[in-house]
């Protein structure tokens, strides 16, 4: 969402001589706007959703077999994820039938942003409406993995985007065959395939698939990862909501989103519907 940021991202991508992006919108912010989510949702989104929807359209249009879409964004930041939200839910009325998911980036718990907690819980309230699903990255774990696994001293933005880049590419490789199960001489995935570890109404077989290719990944020899949808959620979203909901009580910050539309019942709206997504997956 900053010329300054989207200038060095494409300045990068024509000296790398390996991608680059021609047809391009720079969606600057308003100066004096501020990094607001509610002016990112409620006013950047409707003042450019022809020009995105276009150019989203003619994207689609250039696919073979098109399936969905996977949608990159913060979740605490202010003017993006409010656009973010407000293009995942206009992909959501205009490709109800394709697959919609966020790849969403989770704030560190010590604060980035005054406001990250607000900005939080709006945009997690609607993607839960309009997203099929979110693939969760917290900063505080990646910031781990690089200082403990990777033993980095002074870890950098560029060795944080490296580990997500890493992750998502281990999660998105293309796949051979769909095998239902790889083949040890012990199966260390036989442990999945206990029925007490999923929901009553889906099957073991259908909760919990593994693929199996030939292409190798990253250099590795041997390569695996897991996507599972569990209560792990659980602790993290509860203090979000937690902190948010000590400083609406108090009204703090609550004026920068309402002169940008976002009103006090818009803020109840996603604390009643995180809320209840804390006790569904406490319940699980």
């Amino acid at each position: 969402m900053e010329p300054k940021v989207i200038n060095q991202t494409l300045s990068k991508a024509a000296q790398s001589g390996q991608w680059k992006y021609g047809q391009h919108a720079c969606f600057c912010q308003k100066q004096g706007s501020g990094n607001n989510w509610a002016y990112g949702y409620s006013v950047h989104g409707p003042r450019h959703e022809e020009s995105i929807m276009n150019i989203i359209r003619k994207e689609v249009e250039k696919c073979d077999s098109f399936s969905g879409f996977f949608i990159i964004m913060s979740m605490a930041g202010g003017t993006g994820s409010g656009l973010g939200a407000f293009v995942t839910q206009n992909l959501e009325d205009q490709y109800s039938n394709s697959l919609k998911m966020n790849q969403i980036i989770w704030p560190y718990g010590t604060g980035e942003v005054i406001v990250q907690n607000y900005n939080s819980i709006l945009t997690l309230s609607h993607l839960y409406r309009s997203s099929d699903a979110l693939l969760l990255h917290e900063n505080d774990a990646i910031h781990k993995i690089c200082a403990k696994l990777m033993n980095i001293k002074q870890i950098s933005f560029s060795d944080i985007n490296q580990v997500l880049a890493h992750q998502l590419g281990s999660v998105f490789q293309p796949t051979y065959s769909a095998e239902s199960s790889f083949h040890y001489r012990r199966n260390p995935l036989e442990g999945f395939k206990d029925p007490a570890l999923y929901t009553s109404w889906l099957k073991p077989v259908n909760a919990f698939n593994v693929w199996k290719t030939q292409r190798a990944f990253s250099k590795y020899e041997k390569s695996a990862v897991l996507v599972s949808n569990s209560q792990f959620l659980v602790k993290p979203l509860d203090m979000i909501v937690g902190k948010a909901w000590n400083m609406f009580a108090s009204k703090a910050y609550i004026h920068q989103y309402t002169k940008f539309g976002i009103e006090e019942e818009d803020f109840l709206d996603s604390f009643t519907s995180l809320e209840q997504v804390v006790a569904s997956y406490c319940n699980l």
